[in-house]
């Protein structure tokens, strides 16, 4: 392939998912708005041409655990950003692993887009295409642009063809963008060096992003092939918050882009004092900042995401199991191909790892299946990419009969009647939205009043702040400017 820029206009734009994905997968979505709004004026003045700031699991987590009220967020960055701000949604499922109805979909995108959204990206966990008709339609008619989303992993089903043909539904929904989602980041240089050429054939003028995760490493070689090939679009978070389990930084990819003599329009100071934000901020938060994955060759057999191990060695360290996990990352191999190739992204990696753990422990296969991997197989979350095994169906005692062929949302009655029935005329829309989502219990703690926001900050400011969340710091000087200044607890 030829190492000349293929981008028409000669530019490769960077999307920032710092404040969506990064902490995600770094922070276990622990990021608060608070933590946000002292350097929003400075992300603005970065350059990038779209920041993602809402993602299913940043609204879940806000909602159950940080007591923020989501919309409230959305509302409040899409003011302070004049960069046009993005936001994701699971298809049918939103923000949950509940499969929801069309109504509340299209209530979702309307308060979105009343909020300040520009962009939605819709993915569906199974590529089943169907599963983002009413997203994609309702965001039109809401005013925004979509990005559709196809997600991407190593199967023998999952071939260039395959992903040719998925492009080609997502065309014929009329996207404005459409991105390959590498969740683990199993895409190698190789791979995209056939997939990207034939994706950019099959969606035509349509600008195409990536979105790769750095679990193996070789995401910035993988954009670099996407930007020979015509990709207009790369998602990037600031350094202390990019590579492990989350995406490339924004500092070397801007850098690749322009070795290859591609514009940008990053502003690399405005990138550094972010970056330099965000790094003060990991040390004074303790939370982790991200490192360089070592390739794991055993990642392209089982596929689990980073995070999600992080998490199951936890759980097995608790009970006394840690060291299985090798063998449950073994089974979780054998029950993806037992299972039709599932992508282990939201809900379904989930569901892949409870069932290897339930194979291992039980010392029997399929001893156990939960209700959502039965469902699963029984096509109630939509098109799988392949038939599960013989053994799988029998143990499972599921029929060809039981599996359901329509669209997942088909079986879904609207839900805005019954729920304006219950919160009376007096509801918003964002209230009937969170009633649909979740049990009036988690929806209580959301009413507290909208604390007070810095929307500014200055080195001196953070450095202080940083020694007043240190225990273990007495006295601390601090000389700036020719002034020292003596600080005691």
């Amino acid at each position: 392939m030829t190492s000349t820029p293929a981008a028409a206009d000669g530019r490769f734009g960077l999307i920032d998912v710092t404040l969506r994905d990064a902490h995600q997968c770094l922070w276990s979505t622990r990021m608060t708005t608070a933590m946000m709004t002292p350097m929003l004026s400075t992300i603005d003045r970065i350059g990038y041409e779209y920041i993602n700031i809402l993602g299913g699991a940043v609204f879940d987590v806000q909602v159950r655990y940080l007591h923020e009220n989501p919309w409230d967020r959305v509302g409040l960055l899409c003011e302070h950003l004049r960069t046009p701000c993005d936001g994701l949604t699971r298809g049918q499922s939103l923000y949950t692993f509940e499969l929801f109805p069309d109504d509340l979909v299209a209530l979702n995108s309307k308060a979105l887009a009343r909020r300040g959204l520009k962009v939605l990206t819709v993915y569906d966990a199974l590529n089943d295409m169907r599963n983002v008709e009413s997203s994609v339609t309702s965001a039109h008619d809401a005013g925004m642009a979509v990005n559709a989303m196809m997600v991407y992993t190593l199967s023998p089903v999952h071939t260039d063809a395959y992903y040719v043909e998925r492009a080609r539904e997502l065309v014929a929904l009329k996207a404005e963008f459409i991105s390959i989602k590498d969740p683990t980041g199993l895409l190698t240089p190789e791979r995209a060096e056939t997939l990207f050429p034939a994706v950019v054939a099959a969606v035509g003028g349509i600008p195409l992003q990536l979105h790769m995760h750095c679990q193996s490493a070789l995401a910035p070689q993988v954009y670099e092939v996407a930007m020979r090939c015509g990709f207009r679009y790369g998602h990037t978070a600031v350094e202390p918050l990019a590579n492990g389990a989350s995406l490339p930084a924004a500092e070397e990819i801007d850098a690749r882009a322009r070795a290859l003599g591609l514009h940008t329009g990053i502003d690399r100071s405005a990138l550094a004092d972010a970056s330099g934000y965000f790094a003060c901020l990991a040390e004074r938060e303790r939370k982790p900042r991200g490192r360089v994955a070592a390739c794991d060759p055993a990642l392209y057999e089982h596929q689990v995401p980073g995070g999600m191990i992080s998490n199951l060695r936890s759980q097995l360290a608790g009970m006394g199991m840690e060291g299985r996990m090798p063998e449950i990352l073994e089974e979780a191999a054998r029950v993806r191909k037992d299972l039709g190739y599932p992508i282990l992204v939201s809900p379904f990696a989930q569901y892949v790892i409870t069932q290897s753990v339930l194979n291992v422990v039980q010392g029997e296969r399929y001893k156990t299946i939960p209700d959502e991997v039965r469902k699963y197989a029984m096509g109630f979350y939509g098109r799988l990419a392949a038939q599960p095994s013989a053994e799988f169906m029998d143990k499972a005692r599921i029929d060809a009969a039981d599996i359901a062929t329509e669209r997942a949302a088909a079986q879904l009655a609207p839900a805005l009647p019954r729920l304006r029935s219950e919160l009376g005329s007096a509801a918003s829309d964002e209230d009937l939205l969170l009633a649909g989502f979740y049990d009036r219990s988690l929806i209580e703690p959301l009413k507290k009043p909208t604390p007070t926001y810095r929307f500014g900050t200055t080195p001196l400011m953070e450095l202080l702040r940083f020694i007043e969340s240190r225990n273990d710091v007495r006295q601390a000087r601090v000389k700036l400017a020719g002034t020292e200044i003596t600080l005691s607890a």
